[in-house]
């Protein structure tokens, strides 16, 4: 092993040294195939979804969650909420899991909940901290 602090000897001139091990990762089959995958290549586009948003088009569903984390990061002085937190807020927003995951994991089981069923992000008597119509005008009626 050479001394770190020697450097490795040039290459002569028009000789190139390729990194590449040879394999294409977009020819791996993957058994863990967990139908996130958004890789595009001939004949796969982005989905209207994503290509609205990343062109700034919005649907009302994004820019709601947009709002929603952005006033969790200021009331909580975050720059960069955490999975909890954001399973927090989406949860707040009103999201229960209701349907069959459209996905599958080999490591996670799947379950449904009632719709009407309480986000649980919430410690008891949470309301009891604020004033009447304090927590925005829904709270107030």
């Amino acid at each position: 092993m050479p001394p770190a602090d020697r450097q490795p000897e040039p290459l002569p001139k028009g000789v190139t040294h390729d990194r590449r091990s040879g394999v294409d990762r977009r020819d791996l089959q993957t058994d863990d195939a967990s139908g996130f995958e958004r890789r595009r290549g001939p004949g796969r586009r982005l989905s209207d979804f994503v290509k609205s948003a990343e062109e700034g088009e919005m649907t009302p569903e994004q820019f709601l969650f947009l709002v929603a984390i952005d006033a969790f990061k200021k009331a909580n002085g975050v720059a960069y909420p955490s999975w909890t937190d954001v399973l927090e807020v989406v949860r707040l927003l009103g999201y229960r899991k209701t349907m069959p995951s459209e996905i599958r994991f080999r490591n996670a089981e799947d379950w449904r909940e009632k719709p009407g069923a309480e986000s649980g992000v919430r410690p008891q008597r949470w309301q009891d901290r604020f004033k009447p119509g304090e927590l925005g005008d829904r709270d107030a009626a």
